[in-house]
This record gives structure tokens, C-alpha cells and sequence, in this order.
């Protein structure tokens, strides 16, 4: 699938067509109208005009090309980990982080219209959607067939009429698309929660008074043995929280892996600073993505 289908399409048009106008106010997010990055868009700046993009690499290359003043785009779930690709098209935008946010992901298994749960035999959503709702898939006896987004998935199931196929995606799709609303609450766990980045092109001073601050940083250990214990230890020894860490290789060869980490604090903090300055010594480059308010751990994951 490389473009949106037709039912999703005239909505798309129109909000490009809104971005294009005031591109000071558009907030560009992957997938079609109606996705959980559009509904993230919508709750981090209501006055925003949301940028539909196909790809990640889209809504990235949107901000740094000037089209949007900010992407927002996901980066874990709780229930199934990680958002692929994502880690290794972060360092490579060029962006800078200046914002989390957290978004309770309900996901609805959505038919086409008229159509009944027991008409139904195979699902389709984007795969992180797919893992999510396995489980209850699975019980439903479901097919599951992996498409390029939730929301999309939604509008190809209500264009094509078939009462066979269904789409996992939010009420918001739904409500959009004119699908039938067959189960809500599909999600596996009901605390299933995805966190997204606010990305710009210019870093956004933390101030004092914004409370926590976290930071995200990418870097390359050395090709040596305990590189990665070498690297962190800074952080250990000056009692510096980690609350993420990624791995990844890049270019084909297993030789030495490339990290994203999230620390709580800021580099102008001194004991930060001299974490920063450990890792630098053992890793062949550091890139700090970004400093930002940090959601409180209770906001997060209540």
C-alpha cells in the first residue's frame, strides 16, 4: 500500500490543504485521519492543524522541510514494546525532542457497514494494533492481516463494502469513516498505553519551574569488550535514573550497536554533565536529541 484509500483520501486533501495555509500551526503525525497519532495531535494542540503523512519518514521530513511546525510521532506502547524503525529515524532527522505525551490507546474492532460480528473472519490494522489485540483476535477466531495503518485499515474495510474483513482501529476512525462499531475495548490490557514525541526543528528551553526534566540521547560504543557497561557507568555512579534503553545494528554488520537511552534530567545538570562526559569516552559519538518536561510517571501510566 503506498498511497490512502479513496474514503480517506478527500480528508487527507482537506487537512493539507489547511497545513499548507498556516504551516506555523500544522503538527504532522503518520497515518490517515482518525489514527491514535491523530488523536495524540489533537490532545497535545487543540488549536493545531493536523498534517496527515503516509510514512514516519514523512512527518519528519514535513517539519524539517518547513511544511509543519512540530511531528508527533510514537515511539513505545506498553503492551508491545517499541515502535519499529522509529529508534534509528530519530537520530537521523536532524529534529530536536521538546515533548512527550501519552495517549490510553481503546481499540474497536471496526466492520463495514451493515456488517454483523459473526459476518467477520479476518482483521487487519497495522501490526503494533495486531500485537495489542492478539489475544482477543485470536479468541474471536480472527485472521490477522497487517496493513499500513489503524485508521486507514478502517477506511479501506467501510470503502470496500466486504462484511468478512473488519479493521482494528479507534471510535474516532470509525465515527469518520461510517463503519460499523462491532466490539470496543478490544485491547488485550486495559491500561495498553502508547508514548509519543513531540519533534521540532529548533530545541525548546526546559525551564525551572516545568519539574522533572528528561533527556534522550543516541550514541555508538566502542568495539571493545564491556563498552556498554563502560558507557552507562557514568550515569550509575551519579545517580542518574535510566528509563529507557534500545538497542539496534546498523549497515548489515554485527560488529558494535547503536543505543537510545532516556535519562532523567538535563546536561546542565552537574552530575548529568559528568555522566555525559563518561559516555563520550566510550562511545565513538554521542547525539543529544533533546531535553524536555518529563509526564509524571502517575500522568503516564495511572
Amino acid at each position: 500500500m503506498q498511497s490512502y484509500p479513496a474514503l480517506a483520501q478527500g480528508l487527507v486533501d482537506d487537512m493539507r490543504r489547511a497545513a499548507a495555509a498556516e504551516p506555523k500551526r500544522a503538527i504532522a503525525f503518520q497515518g490517515a485521519p482518525g489514527a491514535f497519532s491523530h488523536q495524540a495531535v489533537r490532545e497535545v494542540r487543540p488549536d493545531g492543524l493536523p498534517l496527515p503523512c503516509f510514512s514516519f519518514e514523512d512527518a519528519l521530513a514535513a517539519v524539517a522541510d518547513g511544511q509543519a511546525a512540530l511531528a508527533v510521532i510514537p515511539v513505545e506502547n506498553s503492551s508491545h514494546g517499541r515502535v519499529a524503525d522509529v529508534h534509528f529515524l530519530l537520530p537521523e532527522s536532524g529534529l530536536s525532542i521538546i515533548g512527550e505525551h501519552y495517549v490510553k490507546v481503546e481499540h474497536c474492532l471496526l466492520g463495514a457497514p451493515g456488517a454483523l460480528l459473526s459476518d467477520v473472519k479476518e482483521v487487519m490494522s497495522h501490526p503494533q494494533a495486531l500485537g495489542q489485540c492478539r489475544n482477543r483476535t485470536r479468541e474471536l477466531g480472527l485472521t490477522a492481516i497487517s496493513y499500513a495503518d489503524t485508521a486507514a485499515a478502517a477506511a479501506a474495510v467501510a470503502g470496500d463494502g466486504d462484511k468478512r474483513a473488519a479493521a482494528i482501529a479507534s471510535k474516532l476512525a470509525g465515527e469518520l469513516y461510517g463503519n460499523s462499531l462491532l466490539i470496543e475495548g478490544l485491547q488485550d490490557a486495559h491500561n495498553n498505553r502508547t508514548r509519543f514525541l513531540l519533534l521540532s526543528r529548533t530545541q525548546r528551553p526546559v525551564a525551572e519551574d516545568e519539574g522533572r526534566t528528561k533527556t534522550t540521547l543516541a550514541f555508538e560504543v566502542k568495539n571493545v569488550p564491556a563498552a556498554l557497561f563502560k558507557a552507562l557507568g557514568g550515569f550509575a555512579t551519579n545517580g542518574i535514573n535510566l528509563t529507557r534503553l534500545e538497542s539496534h545494528l546498523r549497515g548489515g554488520a554485527f560488529v558494535a550497536a547503536e543505543f537510545l537511552i532516556d535519562i532523567e534530567g538535563h546536561p546542565g545538570e552537574p552530575g548529568v554533565a559528568r555522566a555525559l562526559e563518561e559516555l563520550a569516552f566510550h562511545s565513538k559519538w554521542v547525539r543529544l536529541l533533546g531535553s524536555y518536561p518529563m509526564v509524571p510517571p502517575e500522568i503516564a501510566a495511572p
